[in-house]
């Protein structure tokens, strides 16, 4: 047996659920801090930024899925669910800590920065992207909607990690090197999808459809 084969075996046995209150805890240690008073001058915004990032992060960790298991043969194709529906949800305490606590609930306001500030465009049509995605993270919407049509729409993600990105290099302005290296992932991980389609589609019809 090889070291992907037994890291394998030993993940069959990791119970999901217990996962879903692991990464939640990121999330419930930020707000306690800024409780608290210890996220530096302004609270409010690092908790926006932490919980943005880490969404990012988890989108980012569901597209990994499928080429690590292509490259490695390590198969963590069951928590992929898990990442996705941790990663909306924490886009979804983005954005509350944005509406609720940073524009505060100022809807003139919120409905000017959905207008006139593209980096908050981007992010809200990512957000967007993924709700549909989240309603359908179940084994009943796999059965009514059928695999072929639901693997279609959760393609959606693909779209919607990129938004992210572009979301998060647009607002730091400054160009730092973190906001670029986490675009520059998704770019390699979205260009590995496309090579990965055509390399099947090439496999499958070799002559190009000429007989």
């Amino acid at each position: 047996m090889g070291a992907a084969d037994r890291i394998n075996a030993a993940l069959r046995h990791v119970p999901v659920g217990p996962l879903y209150a692991l990464g939640f805890a990121p999330a419930a240690v930020y707000f306690w801090l800024a409780l608290q008073n210890q996220l530096g001058a302004d609270p409010v915004k690092v908790l926006e930024h932490e919980y943005g990032l880490i969404a990012l992060q988890l989108l980012i960790a569901a597209l990994v899925v499928t080429p690590l298991r292509d490259l490695t043969r390590v198969n963590l194709m069951r928590f992929r669910r898990l990442l996705g529906l941790l990663a909306f949800y924490y886009v979804v305490m983005h954005l509350s800590v944005w509406l609720v606590l940073d524009r505060q609930l100022d809807w003139p306001r919120i409905v000017e920065d959905l207008t006139k500030r593209p980096y908050i465009i981007l992010g809200m049509a990512a957000a967007l992207l993924l709700v549909p995605l989240a309603l359908t993270s179940t084994n009943w919407a796999v059965r009514r909607l059928g695999g072929a049509n639901w693997r279609r729409l959760h393609r959606l993600a693909y779209p919607a990690t990129a938004l992210a990105a572009i979301h998060f290099v647009w607002l730091v302005k400054a160009w730092p090197p973190e906001p670029l290296l986490y675009a520059a992932g998704v770019a390699g991980l979205l260009l590995y999808r496309v090579l990965r389609g055509w390399l099947r589609v090439a496999a499958r019809n070799p002559a190009g459809g000429r007989a």
